[in-house]
């Protein structure tokens, strides 16, 4: 038995059948070589004759996408097996995936149809796939609700009729582990000719088990699993791809098999995924969610600290995720905050430590959040005042309709007198933040700007407050004036003096951006 799993991604499919999820033939391609990146191994990227959109996304993919296998789906009858070719047709390598439910509450009260009916059904359409290409996959329909012996004869009856994969799915989410695993055996066992074909497991969520009912698949003799990009799908959804991928990969010793998914691209396919189908991935998904790798509680970050292992079993660019975030909170202890300022660049005494700790809590009871620019705070106000390297003297800007936004701007510099540039921008923002940078020499990237307004009225004070990102880290700075381009200029500038210190503090000292240091780059 092979010792690689073959990772069957059904986003595209089943998928999109989650409520609200539905993509554009333009957004399908996208997502189709995401996943061609990540490495799956089975692309099922339609169901043909459902809708023409589905046709032609299904037809495109084929076209394009030309690595993996390229699946349609089709229900066991001669119209649907037919479309699903005509859209695979220029695959590189194409599979139809037929399908036709078996369970006894299906065939009374939705097929109406015997168990006879069912096995001449079953191999007429295996046979008609295999008219078209050689790989055709079939999938007795709600298989964990079927009876075992029935099972295997529609099973035995579709290998006979060359079928080279066999889906067992549970369609409604009913099957627990064990009970699932037992299948696996069992048709493995008694199917004549199982060693030709690849057994594959298909799980819903709606008992949360979707994962735990793949895994124990595979650990029966199942050597494909099919799943999707966050779990995403009917109902409660399917089982969710980098749950699969990772558990195989980390706990290879027991399941002994592993995957060929390049599981640094997890991350980054997770986020299109979410921001394509407009499903939010929850805070605390496994794996991909926001707190996968996020530790608040005390006791948890001092063992972080000391040894990464004690509390994470993998490494967040395992999965292309970013760094280990020790979230600053009400749980949390002395050992992050003083991690936190020493990454700032402080390198407070154990008295320092214990004022700013005393004040940090207090801060953390009335915050949800404490950031960066919250514990700096804290870090000048308990010990030293913030240097404030540049102050805004005055500034001039020209803008309108058909004229390039100019800014003149002059800053003084703490020790080294006035300076004055000029620069051109998209608006009179713009052009005032690129001459501050001309003149400051930092150049940091906005990640945030908002406007609002304090008081009422014609002569109200606008406060902008900024964020932005330099070697990293995010910093922040706020705003105050009547005028929004002068309070947008304090702003920034509040946030660059919070860099240059920071920059100061890791230079030993030494002056940023001076005359006898030069612009810092």
């Amino acid at each position: 038995m092979q010792d690689r799993v073959i990772i069957f991604d059904t986003t595209l499919r089943d998928g999109e059948q989650s409520p609200g999820a539905s993509m554009t033939v333009e957004e399908k391609l996208e997502v189709a070589r995401a996943l061609d990146e990540l490495g799956v191994d089975v692309i099922e990227a339609g169901f043909p004759i459902a809708s023409p959109g589905d046709f032609e996304a299904v037809r495109c993919i084929a076209e394009e996408v030309r690595r993996p296998i390229i699946c349609g789906l089709a229900r066991c009858n001669p119209a649907d097996i037919d479309r699903a070719w005509e859209a695979l047709r220029h695959a590189e390598r194409p599979r139809i995936h037929v399908f036709l439910a078996t369970s006894a509450i299906h065939r009374e009260f939705k097929l109406r149809m015997s168990k006879d009916e069912i096995i001449r059904r079953a191999v007429e359409s295996v046979r008609r796939a295999r008219s078209y290409c050689e790989d055709v996959e079939f999938s007795p329909e709600d298989a964990a609700r079927t009876e075992l012996d029935f099972l295997t004869a529609v099973v035995q009856a579709a290998v006979d009729a060359g079928a080279t994969t066999i889906n067992i799915p549970d369609t409604v989410g009913y099957a627990v582990p064990e009970e699932f695993a037992a299948v696996f055996r069992h048709l493995i066992e008694n199917v004549k000719g199982a060693e030709r074909v690849v057994f594959s497991a298909h799980c819903h969520d709606d008992l949360g088990l979707a994962v735990a009912n793949s895994l124990a698949a595979v650990k029966a003799g199942a050597r494909q699993v099919e799943c999707t990009i966050n779990g995403i799908g009917e109902r409660a959804g399917n089982a969710a791809l980098e749950e699969i991928v990772m558990a195989l990969r980390l706990r290879k010793d027991y399941f002994g098999v592993d995957t060929a998914i390049k599981t640094q691209r997890l991350y980054p396919t997770s986020r299109l995924v979410a921001n394509v189908t407009g499903l939010v991935v929850q805070r605390n998904k496994a794996i991909v969610g926001r707190n996968a790798f996020a530790h608040e509680a005390g006791i948890h970050q001092d063992g972080i600290l000391k040894e990464r292992t004690t509390y994470e079993i993998m490494r967040p660019e395992d999965v292309g995720a970013p760094r280990t975030e020790l979230v600053l909170g009400k749980h949390s202890g002395r050992h992050a905050l003083k991690k936190a300022l020493e990454d700032l660049g402080y390198h407070p005494t154990e008295e320092q430590l214990d004022r700013v700790f005393e004040a940090f809590k207090r801060l953390a009871d009335r915050k949800k959040h404490v950031y960066d620019a919250d514990i700096e705070a804290l870090m000048e106000e308990h010990i030293r005042e913030a240097v404030q390297v540049w102050t805004l003297e005055s500034f001039h800007v020209i803008a309108g309709k058909n004229v390039t936004p100019t800014a003149t701007v002059v800053i003084r510099r703490v020790d080294d007198g006035v300076h004055e540039d000029a620069a051109t921008g998209d608006g009179p923002v713009d052009a005032v933040f690129r001459a501050i940078e001309r003149i400051t020499g930092l150049s940091a990237r906005l990640t945030d700007y908002q406007v609002r307004s304090v008081t009422s009225g014609k002569d109200a004070q606008g406060e902008v407050s900024v964020e932005v990102e330099y070697d990293g880290r995010t910093w922040r700075g706020r705003g105050l004036s009547t005028d929004i381009v002068e309070a947008s200029a304090q702003a920034y500038l509040a946030a660059l003096n919070r860099i240059a210190n920071y920059l100061s503090r890791s230079s030993g000292g030494e002056p940023v951006g001076s005359a006898a240091t030069g612009p810092t780059p």
